[in-house]
């Protein structure tokens, strides 16, 4: 499955009432790959997690084909997530003492007993088109490559029609961070996904079919461009 995301009016502020994200129309096709980019408090995080759900606060609409995901209520915000978005972060967020095939399939602790088995499934599956060791052993010893591919893995378990990616490939090395960011966007084209990921990465946003750019909360350029080492 693919679903549209349309943002009308999308206003985010601090507790003290400042603006820090305003975005009055943005729209992507199902299966886009976007990046998002532009100054350290740009407000690129903001724009991610109220894409997500997860912003407190927010103002205005962001749909996903008809599901507003800022107006559902917290239970619906959580279910639609649960079934629609795969999320990846910077920093892994890893349980250190379980294996890889473990970590990739920690949502099945969250299902219905009958829908566990399948979830595990997936998840090895992923892992072994990522090159993952399937072994006993924890992600407490692998690289921080192979944390990221876990990481990927696991948001992609679910099958998922939208990934959301916070910086990535930001504490890779430059060898690891592309070939983490192939494995990202190749796989995303392949299941058809919606992609959007938030980086100061060229290269990954090299790969992207559109790039916005951020500036004090607003974007001030939105460009499509012919992909790269796709």
């Amino acid at each position: 499955m693919s679903v549209s995301l349309t943002i009308t009016d999308l206003v985010a502020r601090d507790p003290r009432g400042r603006i820090l994200l305003s975005v009055d129309a943005l729209s992507c096709e199902p299966g886009q790959a976007i990046g998002i980019r532009g100054p350290s408090g740009a407000g690129k995080s903001t724009l991610l997690m109220a894409i997500a759900g997860i912003l407190a606060g927010a103002e205005g609409q962001v749909k996903w084909g008809d599901v507003d995901i800022l107006t559902a209520g917290q239970s619906a915000r959580t279910a639609f997530r649960a079934s629609n978005i795969g999320l990846i972060f910077q920093d892994f967020l890893l349980f250190e003492e379980l294996s890889p095939a473990a970590n990739a399939a920690i949502a099945a602790l969250f299902l219905p007993a009958k829908q566990r088995r399948g979830l595990r499934q997936r998840a090895n599956e992923q892992l072994l088109r990522l090159n993952i060791p399937q072994d006993a052993r924890t992600v407490a010893s692998f690289s921080g490559g192979e944390r990221q591919r876990v990481a990927i893995a696991r948001a992609l378990a679910n099958d998922p029609a939208i990934l959301l990616a916070d910086e990535p490939t930001a504490s890779l090395d430059r060898d690891t961070a592309n070939r983490v960011a192939d494995d990202l966007t190749r796989l995303a084209r392949a299941g058809n996904k919606t992609l959007i990921t938030v980086s100061h990465d060229h290269d990954l946003l090299s790969r992207m079919d559109r790039v916005l750019t951020l500036t004090d909360g607003r974007i001030t350029n939105d460009s499509r461009q012919e992909r790269a080492g796709v």
